[in-house]
């Protein structure tokens, strides 16, 4: 019988471990140059901009040919910054749980085009904002916890579940993975294989 490792048995936290690695064998060093840049200057500024929202943007490869993104250009960059400035600050507050962070700084984000609906673009700003505290979120993540036997619905305030989801994982992780931040924990997610498949090297 396999051996539970914090809801999930100690198979599939290294079938976990080897997504993460592949992730950083196929990706390459380079891949999160982007996220990296603009969490850089989030940290410096205080604030995402139209810009970095824009890099964001191609990071996840989300389409921009939308109305929103159109009503998002159209929205000064000056009110832009004042939502995600109050964002930042407020993620990145240790007095809050890593999940209260997320469920409030979700719902202060919903105020801009493009925020309103889905957590893709939302998340990826928040782990700018916070990359060592927050984590992205996508369908094939999202996917990959069902498949674990870890529920996660759609209701409202499903980033801040997602990220308490991940805090429980990390909470019981094993090494080399209890040194994981919320976003390796995302990035195994996104490559996890059904468990039919085979890793590379698997």
């Amino acid at each position: 019988m396999t051996h539970q490792i914090g809801g999930i048995g100690s198979d599939d936290w290294q079938r976990l471990i080897a997504a993460r690695e592949a992730y950083t064998q196929s990706a390459g060093v380079h891949y999160d140059e982007v996220l990296d840049q603009v969490a850089q200057r989030a940290q410096s500024e205080g604030s995402i901009g139209k810009a970095s929202i824009g890099a964001l943007l191609l990071f996840k490869r989300l389409r921009a040919d939308t109305p929103w993104a159109r009503a998002l250009m159209a929205t000064a960059d000056t009110a832009v910054r004042q939502v995600t400035a109050a964002a930042t600050a407020a993620v990145c507050n240790p007095a809050l749980s890593r999940s209260e962070a997320a469920r409030a700084d979700r719902a202060a984000l919903a105020s801009l085009p493009g925020f309103t609906r889905g957590d893709a673009l939302a998340s990826v700003v928040l782990t700018a904002a916070a990359p060592h505290r927050m984590a992205v979120y996508d369908r094939r993540a999202h996917a990959s916890l069902h498949s674990l036997g870890i529920p996660l619905t759609h209701a409202s305030g499903r980033y801040g579940r997602y990220i308490a989801a991940l805090d429980h994982l990390l909470s019981q992780a094993p090494s080399p993975a209890h040194a994981w931040t919320p976003r390796d924990v995302d990035i195994a997610l996104y490559c996890l294989p059904p468990k039919s498949a085979r890793l590379p090297g698997a």
